[in-house]
């Protein structure tokens, strides 16, 4: 029998053989935007005869857009476009306007993760996860490469090798989750990358999946096995856990928290007092709550569970707004929450959604959805990554 683990390693080695020398990832070029048509084609007949139907990689694999406003059920439905808007509460209208429009700004990719928007050259930086690349998008220069190949080291024993998280740091440089070199590094000015992080007490980290700095610059991050072959089972696995940590700015590495199965996207409140993890587990689809201070975090509940939805996805990437209300990737789409964790509506635009992004003045969502990139304005805004600014 064929488990899911083997598949997708087949598939992963099939997409390998089928990308070399082809020159692929690179959008903004209409021979590659043909070649990535046939090798999403392709690589999706192996993986369909492998029979892998299950996620690998916390929010899912790309899949073939599904018509998930003609499969879902809603009190009201809105939003036209590339895609649809569930409006299950009135108090959605103050975060979502009633005339918002879903737009597809990017498309042609493997599996799109990861972005954040960049206020100073107004561009969104997104990572390519089965592409093995970060590409860049702007209303002015539309798509294009900024780093490829993210990883060209020795490939035995790992399963994902691009970047997932992206954010910037305080000077705007960009900070960058590495499944293949298993770290956290940065992106300098001159091209080259250094490590922010890849070890915690002499142990090699997982596979960082997703990140946010706090205000006072501490970095918090999720670990997950999502990168190896055989993930717990791997032999190239050093913790006995997928944990959440903070990085202070002295370099001090803090594990916050050990007992999730699969942390994957992070988050904090306007206040830094909050923080949020989505846990991508099929058998517990949960958003965590800590309360967090200088000694760590403490009073984990969970804040929404979502085990018994049908609709496709598992919590993954997720933003929080000035008033503390979450976007969070979830079954169906992007979850709106209250801070309490009700569910005001979702935003589902045609391919499943990955990550999410504040972009423009912190007033617009991007997403990262399967093979493309979306956007909606909001009548709320977030935080932009970056220098630190307030509200």
């Amino acid at each position: 029998m064929i488990t899911p683990t083997a598949a997708l390693t087949a598939c992963g080695l099939a997409f390998e053989v089928i990308m070399q020398g082809r020159g692929a990832g690179k959008p903004d070029r209409a021979v590659n935007e043909r070649e990535r048509a046939m090798t999403k084609a392709t690589w999706w007949a192996a993986a369909c005869a492998a029979g892998l139907l299950a996620a690998g990689c916390g929010g899912g694999m790309p899949e073939e857009p599904a018509d998930t406003a003609a499969e879902m059920e809603t009190e009201a439905a809105g939003g036209s476009g590339a895609g649809t808007i569930q409006r299950l509460d009135p108090r959605l209208d103050a975060l979502v306007p009633p005339d918002a429009v879903i737009e597809k700004v990017a498309e042609g990719y493997m599996f799109t993760e990861g972005p954040v928007w960049d206020r100073i050259s107004d561009t969104l930086f997104f990572s390519d996860v089965r592409g093995n690349a970060v590409y860049q998008w702007s209303e002015t220069d539309g798509p294009g490469t900024l780093l490829e190949p993210v990883f060209d080291g020795d490939r035995e024993g790992l399963a994902l090798i691009s970047t997932n998280g992206l954010t910037l740091d305080e000077n705007n440089l960009l900070v960058m989750c590495e499944h293949g070199n298993r770290r956290i590094s940065r992106l300098e000015a001159d091209g080259s990358r250094s490590v922010v992080v890849d070890s915690y007490e002499g142990r090699r980290l997982n596979s960082p999946n997703d990140l946010v700095y706090g205000p006072d610059g501490s970095l918090y991050f999720t670990d997950p096995p999502y990168g190896m072959q055989g993930q717990e089972e791997s032999p190239l696995r050093e913790l006995d856990f997928n944990g959440v940590f903070r990085l202070r700015p002295d370099g001090e590495l803090e594990l916050l928290v050990s007992d999730m199965s699969r942390p994957n996207g992070i988050a904090l409140a306007p206040n830094g007092a909050t923080l949020y993890v989505a846990n991508s587990d099929d058998s517990r689809k949960v958003w965590m709550a800590y309360d967090l201070d200088e000694n760590g975090a403490s009073n984990g509940r969970v804040l929404r569970d979502v085990t018994g939805e049908t609709a496709p996805g598992t919590p993954d990437g997720l933003k929080v707004d000035q008033t503390g209300h979450l976007f969070a990737t979830g079954p169906g789409g992007v979850l709106v929450m209250t801070p309490e964790g009700e569910h005001l509506g979702t935003i589902t635009p045609d391919e499943r959604p990955a990550n999410v992004a504040w972009g423009g003045n912190g007033n617009v969502l991007y997403m990262t959805a399967s093979t493309g990139v979306y956007r909606v304005a909001l009548a709320t805004a977030g935080k932009l990554s970056g220098p630190f600014r307030p509200y």
